[in-house]
């Protein structure tokens, strides 16, 4: 008996990154596999007398106004979440690896006038700013962050320059989590609306109860919901963040969700995982052990996580095995047109901690691995919108790709098969598909068809469709 028919996928042109099970059928030998990010410079030193102990997380980046921002937790009283000697301090770059801290003159604090802080108080435990790209925003609301405590709510605050920053209301925009960490919201183009992605406790990690409400003492999971607004003041009830069954409930203790770039109907989150019953380094008096994690999603509400192993370990160097190292701060930088920048905080609460960039090349964030024995794949239909076939993929020197289409038969397509196709090797980020020295694919325009892909050696890390 033959096996039904599926509904073919609809992709256009949108680049489809191999980060999750979405486009794939089969896997024979071939398997998802995680690309962890490189370790670069470190761009920013915890050193100023604004910065002590606890400083340089909950970090923010992005371009705006024709330069890279960020915006990152200053300290020199750490007393409590509430304690008044906290900043939100701002450093700006127009590369992304050299950054400035300039001297705002906003704040006096003890005496220090020549700093980078833009927010002084108990409010920037977790300021979080970003860009509002929202169609037609007033040019005074166009930055906007959220700050918050816990049990009193999420905060909101608007500027037009993303240095002065004024509360947007009184009252908290959202009173329902668990809000002492870092909260952030962006206005989300897929949905046309702002998300909030924020934290609250959990006992579940798949629960669909409403979220609660949290009191500082509440003992649980940290975990992720999220909600909307479609004019930032009125937000939908939070809802806990979805996984498959079978996932393990781990302490989430951030989340620095994101649309990718030039790949936007996917969300990327880097959840920093607490394991708070752990103690490493004996002369550190805080207990637990941190890193990071990748998970993906495409409604933004439940979340793909075929990796379950860290996006990046705490390595070799003993000051990331303490508690609250390794938190990716939210936003991702084309430094390049090769090349992601994200930055990552190290030797958290140690006395020289700093931000670090790391980079992931574009797309690249995980791939479906054949090893040398070789391997086979094969996608599921979808329509095929486009005249030519990219891929981003990398081989051994003697490893090579291979791939045919498969037409709406379940045949090999004329002179379109495997054993068609050009040999494919090297390491490009994208390369155009021939068979028999065509890249041709009009005819097909309109029609379902599957992709099968031999491997040795190979990663395919994402595809497209073009014009």
């Amino acid at each position: 008996m033959s096996e039904p028919k599926k509904t073919p996928l609809t992709i256009g042109n949108r680049v489809e990154m191999f980060v999750d099970h979405f486009l794939i059928d089969r896997m024979e030998k071939a398997y998802l596999k995680l690309n962890p990010p490189e370790r670069k410079e470190i761009v920013l030193r915890m050193d100023k007398p604004w910065e002590g102990l606890g400083s340089g997380v909950y970090s923010c980046v992005f371009k705006a106004d024709g330069k890279y921002r960020m915006y990152y937790r200053g300290t020199f009283d750490i007393s409590s979440d509430k304690a008044e000697g906290q900043s939100c301090c701002y450093a700006e770059s127009t590369d992304g690896i050299h950054w400035e801290r300039p001297a705002l003159g906003i704040h006096d604090i003890n005496g220090w006038t020549d700093n980078n802080i833009v927010v002084h108080g108990s409010i920037a435990h977790n300021f979080s700013p970003f860009l509002d790209t929202r169609p037609g925003v007033p040019a005074e609301q166009r930055y906007k962050a959220v700050a918050g405590y816990a049990p009193e709510g999420l905060f909101a605050f608007v500027s037009d320059d993303g240095i002065n920053f004024k509360p947007f209301q009184d009252e908290p925009i959202i009173k329902k989590g668990a809000f002492d960490s870092h909260n952030l919201v962006f206005w989300d183009p897929n949905k046309n609306c702002y998300v909030c992605y924020s934290r609250y406790f959990s006992s579940t990690q798949n629960s669909n109860i409403e979220a609660p409400e949290h009191s500082a003492i509440f003992l649980g999971v940290r975990a992720i919901q999220n909600n909307t607004s479609d004019d930032f003041a009125n937000w939908t009830i939070p809802q806990p963040n979805q996984y498959d069954k079978g996932v393990p409930l781990e302490h989430f203790y951030t989340n620095a969700t994101i649309p990718c770039p030039g790949a936007e109907h996917i969300y990327l989150s880097f959840p920093m995982r607490f394991m708070p019953e752990r103690h490493k380094i004996a002369e550190h008096s805080k207990v637990g052990v941190s890193d990071n994690v990748l998970m993906t999603s495409r409604d933004g509400v439940k979340f793909d996580r075929p990796f379950l192993e860290a996006w990046m370990r705490p390595g070799l160097d003993q000051r990331n095995w303490t508690q609250r190292s390794m938190m990716p701060a939210w936003g991702v930088l084309e430094t390049s047109p090769e090349e992601f920048s994200f930055y990552v905080n190290e030797h958290q609460q140690w006395d020289d901690s700093y931000i670090r960039r790391v980079t992931v090349p574009r797309h690249r964030f995980a791939s479906v691995h054949g090893d040398y024995s070789g391997a086979v794949f094969t996608t599921k239909p979808f329509i095929v919108e486009g005249d030519a076939l990219y891929l981003n993929y990398a081989t051994s020197a003697p490893g090579s790709v291979r791939v045919g289409i498969i037409d709406d038969t379940g045949w090999p397509a004329s002179y379109y098969s495997s054993e068609d196709c050009d040999v494919i090797y090297g390491d490009e980020l994208e390369r155009k598909v021939t068979w028999r020295g065509s890249s041709d694919l009009s005819k097909f325009k309109g029609k379902p068809i599957r992709l099968k892909f031999e491997l040795k050696d190979a990663d395919i890390y994402a595809l497209r469709i073009g014009q």
